[in-house]
């Protein structure tokens, strides 16, 4: 098994017209290299399975598999882990609901980096069965590394796990049961060789990312945006969560919109008791025809397409029911139309009528980090997060901030010492331009006009 990036394969016997050089055949990677491992769902597996990775070296390869689209919670219904010298476990959380003698700051793995991809996606569903990962040591041991945010970082373009191994190891990852409804059990054998085989090379995987990171200059960077994974406090909850339902663009009037609310939170309700995804109890489409429609029975409603069917009995009454308190709200009770409320500045699209000046500061300041980010061949969004030059731009610090209040700002907004370090001065930069080309504007619609001769 090759951990070399640079395309293999034979010359090609004629040069193409753009010189590239012909892909080279992927190798499937089929079985997990020591076998499947069986599946780890007693206490006494599990108590064997730590002594196995305590006795391991080196970075632990944590991955973790959900049932997203057929479940209302995100926990995870397997956790596969692998570490060399041990090999890898397939651990069933349902189970074994306590992991926590695997958290990263217990005996077991104390010391050892973690290996995940796309770690934001999993670590909360991990730490409800008590794995967390450690925090990174003054030694530099311990800590996170996050193989997709790594390899956006190196300027991978393809950054999912699938087409990364294949890029930085020539491998074919089958990636066909990441959307299966992983609460069945038994788990059939496909599913779990799949699994098994998702941590198989990850940390050959982050070998290689580390080796281009460190040649690029940008590994500190790394490190702290992976620090900063696990640091990041659980997210709000969205304001208004029922303005998401697929298809409100077409409810116009307040009163229906209260109708889709009321819908949408009886839904969430009775998703949230049965642990299934909203839209298996009720599409979103059939909450937009019943606003659209206001039907005014129980019978009415069921002949809405999603009323009916394998629906249970009760909840049709249920929704009307709803639907019937939504009607009778005081108009001042009622939603109004539009996004819901935020904290942070108006749509960008409004901003040329709302403040021009400030959308000619975000105009500059885009194309200030626009630049630097093919600069360092980093993604725009990576180098800095769209939402904190939003909220610079609308509402900056003084009206033409230097370096270090631009600094200061975008800290405040939760950059890392490494982003500011490279965007500040661009911004300030940029800023003061935009507020010369304003002032510019200004002057000029404000001069007196000449008549002619």
């Amino acid at each position: 098994m090759t951990s070399s990036s640079t395309p293999g394969g034979p010359a090609s016997p004629e040069p193409t017209t753009t010189g590239a050089e012909p892909p080279r055949a992927l190798v499937p990677l089929l079985v997990p290299r020591e076998g499947l491992p069986p599946v780890t769902d007693t206490a006494e597996a599990l108590a064997a399975a730590v002594e196995r990775l305590a006795a391991g070296t080196g970075p632990v390869a944590v991955d973790a598999e959900r049932a997203s689209g057929y479940k209302y919670s995100q926990r995870a219904y397997l956790v596969q882990i692998r570490r060399q010298g041990a090999g890898t476990f397939l651990i069933d959380p349902i189970a074994c609901s306590d992991l926590s003698a695997l958290a990263g700051d217990g005996p077991a793995l104390a010391g050892a980096e973690w290996v995940l991809h796309a770690a934001s996606q999993d670590l909360v569903c991990l730490a409800e069965v008590g794995m967390v990962p450690p925090a990174r040591r003054a030694d530099g041991t311990g800590g996170l590394f996050d193989t997709e945010l790594g390899a956006r970082l190196g300027g991978h373009e393809r950054v999912g796990l699938g087409p990364l191994v294949a890029e930085v190891l020539g491998l074919e990852l089958e990636k066909g049961h990441s959307a299966s409804d992983w609460s069945t059990r038994p788990l059939p054998e496909a599913w779990l060789r799949y699994a098994a085989l998702d941590v198989e090379v990850l940390v050959e995987v982050r070998d290689i990312l580390e080796d281009e990171l460190r040649t690029a200059g940008k590994l500190d960077w790394a490190r702290q945006e992976f620090d900063a994974v696990i640091a990041a406090p659980p997210p709000k909850p969205r304001a208004e969560p029922w303005r998401r339902t697929s298809g409100l663009h077409k409810v116009r009037r307040p009163r229906q919109l209260a109708v889709v609310r009321a819908l949408w939170e009886s839904r969430d309700e009775l998703a949230r008791r049965r642990d299934m995804t909203p839209t298996r109890v009720l599409p979103d489409q059939a909450i937009i025809d019943a606003a659209l429609a206001l039907p005014g029975s129980a019978a009415q409603m069921r002949a809405i397409p999603g009323f009916s069917g394998r629906m249970r009995s009760g909840d049709v009454p249920r929704y009307f029911d709803a639907l019937s308190k939504a009607r009778q709200l005081k108009d001042a009770e009622l939603p109004r139309p539009g996004a819901a409320p935020s904290d942070g500045p108006p749509p960008v699209r409004a901003w040329a009528d709302k403040d021009p000046a400030a959308a000619e500061r975000l105009t500059a300041a885009r194309e200030a980090v626009t630049g630097l980010a093919g600069q360092y061949a980093l993604p725009v969004e990576n180098l800095l997060a769209p939402d904190s030059l939003r909220r610079l731009c609308w509402t900056p610090p003084v009206p033409e901030p230097d370096d270090e209040q631009v600094a200061a700002f975008l800290a405040g907004a939760g950059a890392r010492p490494w982003q500011v370090q490279l965007t500040a001065h661009a911004i300030a930069e940029a800023l003061h331009k935009a507020a010369a080309k304003t002032a510019a504007a200004e002057t000029a619609s404000e001069a007196p006009v000449t008549p002619g001769t």
